[in-house]
């Protein structure tokens, strides 16, 4: 299977995570117009929107990038497969992690400018609060410990419906409604709306996200003490990971 280029898996990273918070913001703002003043109808209709367009997301551009669109997930990617040598390479890391958050920018701008709001502004909604943080650390520890359990398991297919699931579910049983993104998080600041952050909370919300990932790598390091060896098939498997293993394979024959 041949390995597809770096150009073409940014391309996926940049416009999967653009509209990932398109999908996010933009039905956000959705469901404030549609249901002013039931804050608990407006998070059901932004959380399904997000299951959705999430699995939908994860199918059309996994086979190319894998679909991190997640700087934890890429960085969690890395630092598993440091002593494999599977895994994404440094500097792909770092490709991947700027190509996430500034499509995650320019996701938000475009849910602006599709509800006919100001393209740039900045949110004035403050999130900081001590269970938030929890929230976030607990909502991104669940995330990764998923996405490397279904990938040491053989199971990296159904990520589409399963992360999805989690999201979806996390919007509600975690304080924070579940970011558990630091891309998404940037992205999220530049909408004054019912799914902005403003950039005060930013900070913390990234620090627990980085916390929380650690924490699930542990957890999954623990349970699946093998991980490292599939941390290639992240978030699902794709033609550059399959590449890199045979050419890994013959160099070792």
């Amino acid at each position: 299977m041949m390995a597809v280029g770096l150009a073409r898996r940014l391309l996926a990273e940049f416009v999967g995570s653009a509209l990932l918070v398109t999908v996010v913001v933009g039905s956000g703002i959705a469901a404030e117009q549609l249901s002013p003043g039931d804050v608990g109808l407006q998070l059901l209709e932004n959380s399904m929107a997000t299951v959705f367009g999430l699995g939908v997301l994860i199918l059309i551009f996994g086979p190319v990038s894998g679909a991190h669109f997640n700087p934890v997930v890429t960085a969690a990617d890395w630092l598993l497969g440091r002593r494999s040598g599977t895994g994404i390479g440094s500097g792909e890391a770092g490709a991947y992690v700027l190509t996430q958050i500034v499509g995650a920018v320019a996701g938000c701008l475009l849910a602006n400018l599709m509800f006919d709001r100001r393209v740039f502004e900045l949110a004035t909604k403050e999130r900081i609060t001590t269970g938030h943080l929890i929230g976030e650390v607990v909502a991104t520890a669940g995330l990764i410990a998923l996405i490397f359990a279904l990938a040491r398991s053989g199971r990296a297919a159904l990520s589409a419906a399963a992360v999805g699931a989690y999201i979806g579910g996390a919007y509600w049983f975690t304080s924070s409604t579940s970011f558990a993104n630091p891309a998404v998080t940037v992205g999220r600041m530049f909408s004054d709306t019912f799914a902005g952050i403003d950039p005060g909370s930013v900070p913390g919300f990234v620090a627990a996200q980085l916390v929380g990932a650690l924490l699930g790598l542990a957890l999954i390091a623990v349970l699946y003490p093998g991980i490292a060896a599939r941390a290639d098939d992240v978030v699902v498997p794709h033609p550059h990971a399959a590449a890199r293993v045979h050419v890994e394979h013959r160099s070792h024959s």
